[in-house]
């Protein structure tokens, strides 16, 4: 039967009526496309999961690294960028973007050693960043023996695996390992991509990493916690700043953020090494880069309306991959962020 114009307009009405009277965001929101750091990818995509069943809209997100999402964002590639490396103030402001945390995490030392189980293994700073730049190289080294007293270490040599990526995750790793080390730093360096050993091996993201370590006996790299979780990977115990041997947890990770303030500029505080008696020393936050004055007001829309789903319901899904939840204060200091973006 055909339907006239006006029948056409009375139903289109009561379509509209419908969508306002439940909350459907169909004619409100956008798709909408992300990209950067490897280190959130899984808990991003099991939102991004969650939130089409819940809401019908689309996030996709690509894991390529932090300095890719920086790069995307800021040639407008993108809807919103990735980095565990926190852009600064100044860069922010030049490029008219606003940033926020989304998720915490640790970056784990893990190992391929086998009989030895996670946490038997310790390490603290300054002898972990001897490993790193190349200078200890054999798991036997007096250096590892003296933490170690009673443990029977091989005489196996030490590869190390490190990203080949411009990676948020070198970053949060080398700029620990400098604070331990002015040997390290002057060697290799902090920041997203540093001068590794030239025996050292690279693999790309994360999983790459964690893939090398797994193949090669006697290798030692670093990985987000959620990865090293996922592959049940042998993590190395480190000593933090209190003087205790901490295995990466997310309680330790918790404790770690307690005490920081995420009220400066960029809500980027640095986590690294905190003194709380349970702190994991290698602690930091991932975050998104949006436009605060976006072309198109779907989409800025939807990064809002995404990332306030995400952190209101999301939480569970983030703890069951290994992540830890933003507090609940910083959660309303975010939301309160977000209505820069417009």
């Amino acid at each position: 039967m055909p339907v006239t114009k006006r029948v056409f307009l009375k139903l289109a009405g009561v379509a509209v009526a419908l969508s306002i009277a439940f909350g459907a965001p169909a004619a409100l929101a956008a798709d909408i496309t992300g990209a950067g750091a490897t280190f959130p990818y899984a808990v991003y995509t099991k939102w991004a999961e969650a939130y089409k069943a819940a809401t019908g809209n689309q996030v996709n997100y690509q894991g390529i690294g932090s300095s890719g999402g920086v790069k995307q964002i800021k040639a407008k590639t993108v809807d919103f960028g990735g980095t565990d490396a926190p852009v600064k103030e100044a860069d922010l402001d030049a490029a008219g973007l606003t940033q926020f945390p989304a998720v915490m995490g640790a970056v784990t030392i893990v190992a391929n050693l086998p009989g030895f189980a996670s946490g038997q293994l310790k390490l603290d700073g300054p002898t972990a960043a001897d490993i790193f730049r190349g200078d200890i190289t054999k798991w036997n080294d007096a250096d590892i023996a003296k933490l170690n007293p009673g443990l029977k270490l091989p005489d196996t040599p030490i590869t190390v695996s490190h990203r080949s990526d411009g990676s948020g995750t070198t970053y949060v790793f080398s700029h620990y390992m400098a604070k331990q080390s002015v040997a390290f730093m002057r060697d290799v360096g902090a920041g997203n991509t540093v001068n590794w050993p030239k025996n050292a091996v690279g693999g790309k993201g994360n999983p790459g990493v964690a893939a090398n370590v797994q193949k090669i006996a006697g290798a030692v790299g670093y990985v987000d916690i959620a990865d090293a979780m996922k592959n049940k990977m042998t993590f190395i115990a480190l000593k933090n700043k209190a003087g205790h041997y901490i295995t990466p947890n997310q309680d330790a990770v918790a404790d770690a953020a307690s005490g920081a303030n995420f009220k400066v500029k960029g809500m980027a505080p640095d986590l690294l090494d905190q003194g709380h008696k349970n702190a994991w020393p290698i602690t930091s936050a991932t975050y998104v880069l949006a436009y605060e004055k976006g072309a198109n007001a779907a989409r800025q829309k939807g990064i809002v309306d995404f990332f306030s789903w995400s952190l209101n319901n999301g939480q569970k899904m983030a703890e069951d991959l290994g992540f830890v939840p933003l507090p609940p204060a910083v959660v309303k200091m975010v939301e309160a962020e977000m209505k820069n973006i417009k």
